[in-house]
């Protein structure tokens, strides 16, 4: 990874030159609906002003663009090919949403973990579309993919085995497809990009959840094992964009993962401290001066939007109860969604967490004052939440 910012004049990111080494790459020019330019261009000219990105921080983010936009044309050839595909009966029974770092991983993947159930994998998340030549149901290169990446991460920052489980395999964030249509706080979480973050707040994001629709299909198609389950989505990029999600969605439980801010904040801070030190020069300080007025909006957006939804639309599930009697938690929820929870389902939850202890990967350490964070005005800013949800 390169330690210093990059001296060059040039932008870093250009519109036409992303999509033309998609369709390069491709070999194809069709994407679709195009609606994702406004936001896009929204994004090139923040990153482009603001970024701070490293010259290996310009390539590494190049590639999400481009393989994001590769994705998306060879799934439009594939539906022209294969119009069944839009038939396919996608079913999301659940939505976990909250602040970042409530453990909302692991009880999405708990979750996940039931044989009625299903989500995203981090390899499909990175590479949604087959590459040419996949064999059906057999990935390999795709996970190839997703083993390099998390590889080429983790020698960069080390410190990430801590903060977040890292696995190909694993179910993992809906934001990560929906970052490639630049709809979604990936964006924001992997590049620092302070003015498209608050511009994106404003914009309708309807049309990526349209979208996400036709990639669950498309995951489904490439995956007939998974006909007959019902999805189950996770982000914390939910929170401030609930209601897209619940009216994308409106059968689904919005399942809400609850843990003390005090803990929340200074963790999640860190996790991106971490991420853009990947590719940009950031110091500690700048990075807690973005994310934590940004939390207190996420959550000031979030309380307005749940009110407006309604009560019933939701479940809570405290961070320290799912530490305690996490096949318990996960039971709730499951009877919530309607789903059955039988002595198949029992084993199979119990066998993902025989497997998945906190204790299993190093403890993550941070602290408030690295970031320039402050516990009184954490306590403050969080005041309602707190006294509503953190008993």
């Amino acid at each position: 990874m390169a330690s210093v910012a990059t001296t060059t004049d040039r932008p870093a990111f250009e519109r036409e030159a992303l999509l033309q080494a998609a369709r390069d790459r491709a070999g194809l020019d069709d994407f679709g609906d195009t609606w994702f330019i406004e936001p896009m261009d929204a994004f090139i000219a923040s990153a482009n002003s603001e970024a701070k990105l490293t010259e290996a921080g310009i390539a590494a983010q190049t590639e999400v663009i481009v393989k994001g936009l590769v994705s998306r044309l060879r799934m439009i050839e594939d539906i022209k090919k294969h119009p069944e595909i839009l038939d396919e009966k996608v079913e999301v029974a659940g939505i976990i949403l909250g602040l970042p770092r409530t453990g909302s991983t692991i009880f999405h993947r708990l979750l996940a973990s039931a044989p009625s159930m299903t989500a995203i994998r981090w390899f499909e998340a990175q590479n949604y579309a087959p590459f040419p030549g996949e064999t059906p149901g057999d990935p390999v290169e795709r996970r190839a993919y997703a083993e390099a990446m998390i590889a080429g991460w983790l020698q960069a920052a080390p410190e990430l085995t801590s903060i977040h489980p890292l696995d190909p395999e694993g179910p993992d964030e809906e934001i990560l497809i929906l970052g490639q249509m630049f709809v979604s706080t990936m964006v924001e979480g992997m590049t620092f990009v302070p003015s498209f973050a608050y511009w994106l707040d404003d914009y309708d994001q309807s049309k990526g959840h349209e979208d996400l629709k036709m990639i669950l299909a498309y995951l489904q198609w490439q995956e007939p094992a998974r006909r007959g389950t019902k999805w189950v989505l996770k982000s914390p990029s939910n929170l401030p964009y609930t209601e897209v999600a619940a009216k994308a969605f409106p059968d689904a439980l919005l399942i809400m993962t609850h843990r003390d801010p005090l803990a929340t904040v200074p963790s999640y801070v860190s996790m991106q401290a971490a991420l853009y030190k990947l590719g940009a020069t950031l110091t500690d300080q700048e990075v807690g001066a973005f994310w934590f007025p940004r939390l207190v909006s996420w959550m000031k957006r979030f309380e307005a939007a749940r009110a407006r939804i309604g009560e019933d639309r939701f479940v809570d599930i405290d961070y320290r109860d799912v530490a305690r009697e996490p096949l318990k938690q996960a039971q709730r929820v499951l009877e919530k969604m309607g789903l059955p929870v039988d002595a198949g389902s029992e084993a199979a939850l119990a066998e993902f967490m025989a497997g998945n202890q906190r204790e299993q990967r190093p403890m993550h350490d941070y602290s408030l004052e690295r970031f320039g964070l402050d516990q009184g005005e954490i306590e403050a800013a969080f005041a309602d939440y707190r006294a509503r949800y953190i008993r």
